[in-house]
């Protein structure tokens, strides 16, 4: 949200009260409380009739501080996200030249008096601060809802207009050269330099300025983050209106951040995900391949089975079939039903799939409760619908008809909900996909008494924790799946995670990766796709592009909205594009698995931007059309017709995962790939484990181990630590040169030198 008219002046209707100086820091124990007036006390009668900002910083981990800048203290208090802190950690000092804290490596320093000035330090290496005009808080005038340029708020009101009267902002320093990423899966340009982000969640697709997960943190390329820890709207304006700076903004009379340090993106993702969740473990059979029914087409137990024997006859592995919208019958979704019209027997359709077939099973929800649901009335009777301020159910016709909203502040409500899903469970039901969770109104009266400003991202929290909890129950730790479309910050917790509906087009395919980079620069750790894109039908080329794309991603699922995405439905090649990267997904289980368990442990993304990998290059800072899956293999998907990709290789010797071919690094590279390639690259010095089965995700890692030595023809010493299925860690070391070579592990394994 923007409040200035250039450099010097404010946009019409517009006051500001910025602190001025730290008159008086006091030291209390991991933390320092600073008074900053807005303008310098000289004299005594300068006191009076005064703004004051009360700043407060204080050591919430190692290598966190957070910082609380309070106008009015006694006003409404937003609950914040849940964040586990750990105290302990910090020591505070106060000196005639201001106060210090210090958390690790993390040291807040903030000088007394004026000018006001806030620095966050590593070492000897300044971050980012707080100066001149940096804390602010801003009162819009009446005259800012008449103006042709108010104080206004994109796609977050009506009527574009700011809805509060008083806002607070910071503004922390950008340096030379400095980028941000992150503020969760946004479809924009990936650096989000000179960018307005809103973080206001929305059903607008992958084509659009609006995002389905929105995280109030980024990542600098200084190495450090920033989470503003505010569910309500966030508005950041990153070197958009004071090109200086990052400025974040909120409505009311205060805002809460934290400065994470790194240096790393993997430290920063550490302690980042440390406060707000790390993503759990997913069975091994959730990165096999996933067919859809997709949305509006016409199926039933035969189709159903058309398809699955259809995928087997032709040798393609298939891992999970997912049952999209139409397994409830029209008008009545939600009511977590089986249409009795199409699937009559579906106890016996799912034991019948699980036995016979040898699959899992997703299927489709949201929590909108349509009129014609048996839910919505039995709902609206016991009060576990959300209310109109008069008392009423608040109902929608903007998707299902008469639409009510299942309210999760209330326990009662919750745990009918949750019971409701149980039941599909206990039908044989193995995944969920919770989609929506959007569209969350703001004149609406929640359970708990919430303002409905921070229930509207907050929303999705509840609703996919309270469907990840009864997996969990029901099918235990790391085996609890859901495919999500929304989310905000913590919700890395719940996984798995998908793009949204994009088009069917190679510009949609880039647009989808950018956003899965960002969302990766958010703290989660697992992403998927639309295969093929969601709306329209893609035609055979961009099918088989993005075939590959997805079975490189940590999840993948063929899915789409008015067209089947079986193989088979585009030409023979693409049956083959499809079996040979399902095939080779498979087999890199052992690596990928392991990724997923780093990501479990550190927050760092199975997919990830090239930077986190080398984050010293200049050259990667950009990229957005590659990325890197897990720390060793580079991805470049062809979004080309013709199949032609330019594509960055850091520095060292590349070799192509699936010819062998040796490249030297350093440079771009242009190269033309047919549908049954794209450009697989593996860093030198990796040593890659690789599976004995093609067929199937989930399978004993360590039976027919391959150890793939990346070695450059260089001499070998390296190790690798593999996570097997059933969570065991088993490690192996390769030593020597040549055929020379010594395997040190638990277990056997052959060695193959590439």
């Amino acid at each position: 949200m923007k409040f200035t008219d250039g450099f010097w002046l404010r946009r019409p209707g517009v006051t500001a009260a910025y602190a001025a100086e730290a008159y008086d820091i006091v030291a209390d124990g991991d933390s320092l409380v600073v008074t900053a007036p807005t303008r310098p006390i000289n004299e005594r009668g300068n006191v009076l009739n005064l703004p004051v900002h009360t700043v407060t910083l204080t050591a919430a981990a190692e290598g966190v501080v957070k910082v609380r800048i309070e106008h009015h203290a006694g006003a409404h208090r937003s609950p914040g996200f849940e964040v586990a802190e750990e105290r302990g950690h910090g020591t505070a000092e106060v000196t005639d030249a201001g106060g210090t804290l210090v958390s690790g490596a993390l040291k807040a320093v903030v000088a007394q008096g004026a000018p006001w000035d806030i620095s966050f330090w590593d070492g000897d290496t300044r971050l980012t601060g707080s100066g001149h005009k940096a804390v602010g808080h801003m009162t819009l005038g009446l005259e800012s809802t008449v103006t042709a340029e108010p104080a206004g708020v994109m796609g977050v009101t009506e009527t574009g207009l700011a809805e509060s009267r008083t806002y607070v902002h910071e503004q922390l320093d950008l340096g030379v050269g400095e980028l941000i990423y992150g503020l969760g899966e946004r479809f924009g340009p990936f650096v989000k330099n000179g960018q307005t982000v809103d973080i206001w969640n929305a059903d607008g697709g992958t084509s659009s300025e609006m995002a389905y997960k929105n995280i109030p943190f980024y990542l600098s390329s200084r190495g450090y983050g920033v989470f503003v820890n505010q569910p309500e709207h966030v508005s950041f304006e990153v070197g958009s209106e004071a090109v200086e700076r990052v400025q974040f903004s909120v409505a009311g009379e205060a805002l809460e951040y934290y400065v994470i340090a790194g240096p790393t993106p993997e430290d920063v993702m550490r302690r980042y995900t440390a406060l707000t969740g790390r993503p759990p473990m997913v069975p091994a059979w959730s990165y096999g391949l996933w067919l859809s029914t997709s949305f509006t087409t016409d199926y039933d137990e035969a189709t159903v089975n058309s398809f699955v024997d259809g995928m087997r006859e032709r040798s393609i592995p298939l891992s999970v079939f997912h049952f999209d919208c139409f397994w409830m019958r029209e008008f009545n979704w939600t009511d977590l039903e089986w249409d009795p019209r199409t699937f009559p027997d579906p106890e016996g359709m799912l034991q019948r799939m699980h036995d016979e077939k040898d699959l899992k099973v997703c299927v489709w929800i949201n929590s909108y409760i349509g009129q014609r649901s048996a839910l919505f009335a039995e709902g609206a009777e016991k009060g576990y619908l959300v209310k109109n301020v008069d008392g009423s159910v608040w109902q929608s016709d903007l998707w299902v008809a008469g639409m009510g909203l299942v309210d999760f502040t209330n326990p009662e409500a919750t745990a009918w909900f949750q019971d409701k899903v149980r039941g599909l469970l206990r039908q044989g039901v193995d995944a969920i996909k919770t989609d929506f969770g959007e569209r969350i109104p703001t004149d609406v009266v929640w359970h708990d008494g919430t303002d409905p400003h921070t229930m509207h991202n907050l929303y999705t929290q509840l609703y996919n924790k309270a469907v990840f909890d009864v997996l969990v129950e029901e099918r235990g730790e790391g085996e609890a799946v859901l495919f999500a479309r929304s989310s905000t910050a913590g919700g890395q917790q719940f996984p798995v995670h998908w793009g949204g509906d994009n088009t069917s087009t190679y510009p949609s395919m880039a647009e989808t990766l950018r956003g899965g980079l960002g969302l990766a620069a958010s703290g989660f750790g697992y992403w998927s796709h639309d295969i093929g894109g969601f709306e329209g039908t893609p035609d055979a080329g961009v099918f088989k592009r993005w075939v590959a794309f997805g079975l490189m991603s940590s999840h993948s699922r063929l899915h789409g909205s008015e067209s089947y995405r079986v193989p088979w439905a585009f030409d023979d090649e693409a049956v083959a594009v499809t079996k040979r990267f399902a095939e080779l997904k498979n087999t890199l289980m052992p690596y990928l698995y392991t990724a997923g368990a780093h990501a479990a442990a550190t927050g760092v993304s199975v997919a990830r931007p090239m930077f986190f990998e080398f984050p010293d290059d200049p050259a990667v800072a950009y990229l957005d059309r590659q990325f890197m899956l897990g720390s060793d293999i580079l991805v470049a998907p062809v979004m080309s017709a013709d199949g032609t990709v330019d594509f960055y290789l850091p520095t060292g010797t590349w070799t192509s995962l699936l010819t062998g071919e040796r490249v030297e690094g350093g440079r771009w590279v242009r190269e033309t790939h047919g549908f049954d390639s794209l450009p697989l690259y593996v860093r030198e010095g990796a040593m890659i484990p690789r599976g004995a089965r093609s067929d199937r995700p989930d399978y004993d890692f360590l039976d027919g181990l391959t150890l793939e030595v990346y070695s450059g023809g260089a001499e070998v010493d390296t190790t690798v630590e593999i996570v097997t299925a059933d969570g065991e860690r088993v490690q192996f070391g390769v030593r020597g040169s040549g055929n020379e070579l010594a395997l040190e592990g638990a277990t056997e394994a052959t060695v193959l030198v590439r």
